[in-house]
């Protein structure tokens, strides 16, 4: 056989070895891939890439804005608090410069290519900047707490059936963990890892419900506190608390069906004037004239603007109830 045929053959079978192990890797990433979206919550798939446990309980408060022993990573104990109970994870100061500098380019752009004043180029850069990631952290804790506290009760049913069945306090927390998933599965299995190194059971519910900022895990901390202290039936406080648990969110459920129509006169109020004058200005954008080059006509959008916000919020206090 000639040289440059075998040469050739040689290629052939590179290029085809090359193409199975390129397919290799394809699906061997695409399974991994789907082993880790399969896991139930995010502390069994950081386990699942063989990591320490110690590693990964480390790993999973620094994305949450906390330091290794679970305490504020910053002095701004108010806004850390609020960026841990949303469970938003990455560097907090990552996230505020994003803000930061989505509120810079708008400020620079508004003035030199639109043409807007130098006054609403500072107001809009405070409102990205500042006021937009506080909008975003809350809105994201408030969705997490709601999640959370759909969760639990099926939590405490789970711990008390494991406690009646003889397994002691940790070990339910732990099947806790490996059952339920976020954002309930990864705390519990912070809990049960602090408890594994070290932690008293009390300090850790404690530290849960900081990190969570739900109240009723203050009340599940309350109740370990004072079991541990005084004694008791630590199933039966858990089965009253659950059951008190499931009371309050139908209560919370039965309001918010009720107040639904409170809620949606407040939003129809409120964006009419936005969506008519967006239609004017596509449909007939000179309708307004002149108007546009008065100068009273900032001012008049701004007190107008604030006393609508002022009914926003009259109208959200009338259809949100504490209970």
């Amino acid at each position: 056989m000639p040289t440059g045929q075998t040469l050739l053959y040689f290629i052939y079978v590179l290029a085809a070895a090359s193409m199975i192990l390129a397919g290799e890797s394809l699906y061997m990433s695409y399974a991994a891939r789907r082993v880790r979206a399969g896991t139930i919550n995010r502390r069994l798939a950081r386990l699942a890439e063989e990591a320490p446990a110690e590693k990964t309980l480390q790993g999973l408060l620094r994305e949450r804005g906390l330091t290794d022993s679970g305490d504020y990573i910053f002095g701004m104990v108010s806004l850390n608090r609020l960026y841990t109970q949303s469970g938003i994870t990455g560097n907090p100061l990552a996230f505020a410069a994003m803000f930061l500098l989505a509120g810079l380019v708008l400020a620079l752009v508004l003035p030199l290519l639109l043409g807007f004043s130098t006054v609403v180029a500072l107001i809009t850069f405070l409102l990205v900047g500042f006021a937009l990631p506080l909008l975003v952290l809350r809105r994201a804790r408030n969705k997490r707490i709601l999640k959370f506290a759909a969760q639990l009760p099926d939590a405490l049913d789970m711990i008390v059936r494991s406690l009646r069945a003889g397994h002691p306090t940790t070990v339910a927390i732990s099947l806790v963990a490996r059952e339920m998933p976020d954002p309930l599965g990864t705390e519990f299995g912070i809990v049960s890892d602090e408890i594994t190194f070290g932690l008293s059971l009390e300090n850790a519910v404690r530290k849960l419900s900081q990190r969570v900022g739900f109240e009723g895990l203050h009340l599940l901390s309350v109740s370990l506190s004072i079991q541990a202290k005084t004694g008791g039936n630590l199933t039966e406080i858990l089965s009253n608390l659950s059951s008190v648990l499931r009371e309050r969110e139908k209560l919370r459920m039965k309001i918010r069906a009720l107040s639904a129509e409170g809620r949606m006169s407040a939003w129809i109020i409120s964006l009419f004037p936005l969506v008519m004058l967006a239609l004017l200005m596509v449909i007939a954008p000179s309708y307004y004239g002149d108007i546009w080059n008065s100068p009273l006509l900032m001012p008049a959008f701004l007190i107008f603007g604030l006393w609508a916000l002022l009914g926003d919020f009259i109208m959200y206090r009338m259809v949100n109830f504490d209970f």
